[in-house]
Order: structure tokens, then sequence, then C-alpha cells
């Protein structure tokens, strides 16, 4: 047991500027993970919007106990090249000694809050057809096998991290792996191959496509997942310095010209307007940064937001294709077009693009740089690699654990057919957005009926 006076000592020995910046970023980081739940909501149907808006909050319980239990000792870990080891299982020793500048316990919890916030993302490739009560065991045992092998892989001090990877905030580990993930959630919901397929009731079929039933959920998540990702970024240096600073500049610009570059795309298709399109330009401009934020300037930024956004936008088209249609794929949240193909097209470009000059800002950070500016041929091998190993596992992985947990009696993954009609709030949830919050209290009154109003 450690005494209190070899906390405190550990403690004088960070820096309290750079662990002040750190603890502020994860506040306004947190609540990217119910935000997510809210664009999901604001996609989903009108009588499932309450259902899909639920995994996200699982996703930050179910992963804060894992965390506290093994995750973060699988993920930064000693361990060996794939996976950390135990040494702190249920967080013993993650207090005060510093790692960096910062205490280990705000370490700890800042990089929960990517955990956390990569399988809200995932997770959203059960809406509208996947049950709730099956996520919760699959969020915990996620965690566990896919997310930090990745995280321990790319920034742990796994094989990945040490062959060169340059992956500032999550190409790989964050948005390949949401991506990949949903992408085989929606896979096994199309075609279960246990206990969900056994039932008649449970014949999966392609969900009609249809518009965002909520666009003020889209407004609220857009404002709320674009600033916490300024945070995002910027506390990956783990200290307050200029790259810092540079860091957050270049993400805000990325997302900007993301979310221009597709809204101005939908008005010369169409004429007007759309929120749903400045969203996920935003949204791709943002997953194109998060690789490369602390390696890129601001001109770069730029025009990664405006590829990120092109890209992104036809890969979204995929779903509206009658192939998509005859081999029943279901992209709900748009998870695959924008984090998927977002994340691969980020992570490739990050080695073609990064500058050692950048990197350095921060005074510590010393990288070879990328292909263009620094003439490094290699990095972009490296980052195909990264990239392919990191859907690979993500994807395999979380379909074996998804068809794992619909062989258990009760844990079936697939909503019945009439369920999904009816909505999902209705059968998974006792509660509702809409009407039928109220239904039988259509006359509520405050005061009991004896009580005669004068």
């Amino acid at each position: 047991m450690i005494s209190a006076t070899e906390v405190l000592t550990a403690w004088e020995a960070c820096d309290k500027t750079d662990s002040a910046f750190i603890l502020i970023c994860s506040v306004f980081c947190w609540p990217i993970i119910p935000a997510v739940g809210l664009g999901y909501s604001g996609y989903s149907t009108r009588r499932s919007g309450l259902a899909s808006f639920m995994p996200a909050l699982l996703s930050v319980s179910v992963c804060t106990i894992q965390w506290w239990l093994v995750g973060y000792s699988l993920a930064y870990g000693e361990g060996n090249a794939f996976i950390g080891d135990l040494k702190h299982f249920m967080h013993m020793d993650v207090l005060a000694e510093p790692v960096g500048t910062i205490p280990a316990i705000l370490f700890s919890e800042f990089q929960l809050i990517f955990c956390a916030t990569v399988c809200a993302i995932a997770v959203g490739g059960a809406c509208e057809r996947g049950r709730l009560l099956p996520l919760i065991p699959f969020i915990f045992l996620w965690a566990t096998f896919v997310y930090c092998p990745l995280a321990h892989m790319v920034w742990g001090g796994g094989f990945l991290g040490e062959l060169g990877v340059l992956d500032f905030a999550g190409g790989t580990p964050v948005h390949i792996c949401s991506g990949a993930t949903a992408t085989a959630l929606s896979i096994y919901l199309s075609y279960p191959l246990f206990r969900s397929r056994k039932s008649a009731a449970r014949t999966p079929a392609h969900l009609a496509l249809h518009k965002p039933h909520n666009t003020l959920s889209q407004l609220l998540a857009l404002v709320t997942i674009w600033g916490s990702w300024l945070a995002f970024d910027a506390g990956t240096t783990l200290a307050f310095n200029f790259k810092s600073i540079m860091a957050m500049c270049v993400t805000n610009l990325c997302a900007a010209s993301g979310a221009m570059t597709w809204a101005f795309m939908t008005y010369y298709e169409t004429g007007k307007w759309s929120l749903d399109s400045t969203f996920l330009g935003a949204i791709s401009g943002l997953v194109m940064i998060t690789p490369s934020a602390g390696f890129i300037d601001m001109a770069t930024a730029f025009f990664f937001g405006i590829a990120g956004a092109v890209i992104s936008r036809q890969a979204l088209r995929i779903k509206f294709t009658d192939v998509a249609r005859r081999w029943k794929w279901v992209d709900n949240g748009d998870t695959f077009a924008t984090h998927c193909i977002g994340g691969f097209v980020g992570t490739i470009a990050t080695g073609l693009f990064a500058q050692k000059e950048v990197a350095a800002l921060d005074g510590v950070t010393e990288v070879v740089g990328g292909v263009f500016f620094d003439g490094n041929v290699r990095q972009l091998g490296v980052q195909v690699v990264e990239a392919l190993i990191g859907f690979t596992w993500a994807f395999s992985v979380s379909y074996m654990l998804i068809a794992l947990i619909d062989c258990v009696p009760g844990w079936e993954v697939l909503a019945v057919d009439k369920d999904v009609m009816v909505g999902m709030d209705a059968s998974q949830m006792g509660e509702s957005l809409y009407e039928d919050q109220w239904k039988g209290e259509e006359d509520y009154q405050p005061f009991a009926a004896t009580i005669q109003l004068e």
C-alpha cells in the first residue's frame, strides 16, 4: 500500500501547469461520448431515438469499469509487442507517479475517454436493429480484446509504435477501429449465425433508408463534438506547449474546410443548404486530422478537410446502391463512410504529408517525417501496414465477439422484426422521446383530484 507521503512526493514531481491543462482537456473531451449518442439518435427514426442514444451511455459506463479493472493495464502496461500485462490490475499503483509530466491517474483518465469515445462510435452499427442487453458484455469484451491491444500496439510500446507509425490521436485505434467494428456489427445483424438466426421472427432485412428524424439532435451533437475534438487533439500532447496550440488550430481548420466542402457540394446539387451535410463534412474533417494533428501545418490541414469531405461523401453513396440493398448493407450512422474510409485516408495521408519540423514544436518529439516534405518514402508503407492491421483486427475480433454473445440464451443480438417495426424505444426502453412517454397522462393534473380550484 502506497503511503500518502509517497503519493504527494510523486505529485510534487509533476508539472502543475501541464496537469491543469490535461485535466481541463479531459473535462472538455468527456461530452463527446454522449454527443456521439445524440448524433445517432438524430439519425435514427422517431421511434428509435432514445434506444439509439442509450449505447453511448452504456459505453461510457462499461468502459470506465473495464478501464479501471484491466483496460489501462492492458493498453499501457509493459507486456509484449501486442498487449500489456496486468501490473496495474484495478489501477494498482496508478496514482501520482509521473507519466511524462502529469500524474499517471490523470493520464489514465484522459486515455479512458479515448476508449469510451471509440466504443460509442462503434456500437452505432447496431442502432435500430440490435438489442441493448447484449451490448453490455460486448462493450466489455470489445474494450478488452479489440481496443486495448490496438492502443498498446500503437501507443503503449507495442510493435506498431516501434515500427515508427505516425498516429497522433488515433487514425487507427480510434477511427479505423470504430468504423471496422460498426461494420462487423452491421454485417452480423444482416446475416446472424447462431441464436438470432434460429428465430423466424428475427429474419434480418435491409432497413428502408430514411432521413435523420431530429435535426436539433444533430445540431447539438455537431457543436459538442467539434468543440470537444479541439480539446482531444490539443490534450494529446500531454503537456501545455506550442504544439498543443497548433494541434487545436489545425483541427479546427480541417473541420471547417470539411464542413464547407460537403455543404457546398450539396448546395450545388440541390440548391438547398443542409445541416446534415455540414455535420458530416465537419466529422469527415475531424476524422482526417486525428492521426496527423501533431504533424502537419495549417495549409495542409485546410486541404485535408476538403479531401476528407470529398472522399467520405463518395463513400456514403455505397449504401444507396442496388448492391447494398441486395446485400442488406446497413450503415445507419454513416460510420463506415466517415470513420472507416476517412480513417484509412487520414492515416495514409499522414505518411505522405507529415513534417518533422511541426512534430518538433513541443521541443521533444523527433520523427523522420513523411514522403513529400521530408523525403521519407518508408513512412507511407508503415502507415499502410498500420491501417490494414487495425482494420483486420477490429473487424475480425468484433465479429467473433458479437457471434459468441449471440450463442448465449437470452442474449440474442438481433431484435425481432416486430420490435424493429414498432420502434426500438418501445421494445427496448421503458421511455420515449415522444408521445409514448406521456401515454395515459394526457389529462395529468399537478395536484390530487381532491383539491378544488377556487
